[in-house]
């Protein structure tokens, strides 16, 4: 049977893979650690060398004896490298080895850095199963789970974890927690009624989740105040593709319903003025096309 299609099957169609997925990842961690923003210095796709070697993001606590009492940051240092995986992505075998040698370049060319300094954390929305077998049997590692979607590795020296971030609470993670295309109805509803001066901040983080998730804020245009749910888009300088077709089909139906309103008023000011001539009723309906008992009221 045919499948019938919706203005919004298309947009969910449309390749996710070309989402650009690490800025938004990068505002997402920036909200996650909001509470410590003056703390923390934030660079997005430091690069170590002048050839392409770049690790996506490198937060730096700038007073380095504070503890970040946040569930992804207790295992911070002063220096902190993070991976990213995009949803249809994952942390392989090879990428671990690759970011374990950009730890070791970054403290061989950065003055006062050493790997004392260090940790590594890798992020994918789904369970790592495959590097966590590696990191257990090849490299003789401990793995905990020390909070749900989050895995430490002991035995290095670097202090490592993985995070799920599908498997993180919602209440304490709600921007890594979102940043996927099986966005749940509760977390886009909550996200949409985040204060304004957050919403300015997040115009890569919204634009990126909504392309991924257009069914879902749908749902959530529909069950909240449409107004409402539109400012939030438009402060952060995205119109979702559902409000700006709306948006011109009213323009269309007004202008065409004020065109026929014209119209129709241009009509009833011809009856009256074929009356004003003598002419009778039965010609003025023929001539206008319009109803004989019309013709007849509008004389009156």
């Amino acid at each position: 049977m045919h499948k019938e299609t919706t203005p919004t099957d298309n947009v969910n169609d449309k390749s996710q893979s070309k989402l650009n997925w690490h800025p938004a990842f990068l505002q997402a961690m920036q909200q996650e650690l909001f509470d410590w923003k003056d703390l923390l210095e934030f660079k997005y796709e430091y690069q170590l060398t002048s050839e392409p070697l770049r690790i996506d993001l490198l937060i730096i606590k700038k007073p380095k004896d504070i503890f970040i009492e946040k569930n992804i940051a207790r295992i911070f240092r002063t220096d902190n490298i993070f991976e990213y995986k995009s949803p249809e992505d994952y942390v392989s075998v090879k990428d671990f080895l690759k970011v374990y040698a950009y730890a070791n370049l970054y403290a061989a060319i950065t003055p006062e850095i050493d790997l004392s300094s260090i940790t590594l954390t890798f992020v994918e929305s789904r369970y790592p199963r495959k590097l966590i077998e590696y990191l257990k049997t090849v490299r003789g590692y401990g793995i905990t789970e020390v909070s749900p979607g989050i895995y430490q590795a002991e035995g290095d020296y670097i202090p490592i974890q993985i995070i799920e971030s599908k498997k993180l609470s919602a209440s304490e993670n709600i921007w890594l927690n979102s940043l996927t295309n099986n966005l749940e109805i509760g977390n886009a509803g909550v996200i949409m009624k985040e204060k304004r001066e957050k919403i300015r901040e997040l115009s890569a983080y919204l634009e990126v989740i909504l392309q991924a998730n257009s069914k879902v804020f749908l749902e959530v245009y529909k069950m909240s105040n449409a107004m409402t749910f539109e400012e939030v888009f438009t402060e952060a300088g995205i119109i979702p593709e559902w409000i700006e077709r709306g948006r011109k089909e009213g323009i269309k139906l007004g202008m065409e319903k004020g065109m026929e309103k014209g119209r129709e008023q241009g009509r009833e000011q011809t009856v009256r003025n074929l009356y004003s001539m003598g002419m009778s009723a039965e010609k003025i309906a023929q001539a206008t096309e319009l109803p004989l008992e019309k013709v007849r009221a509008l004389a009156n």
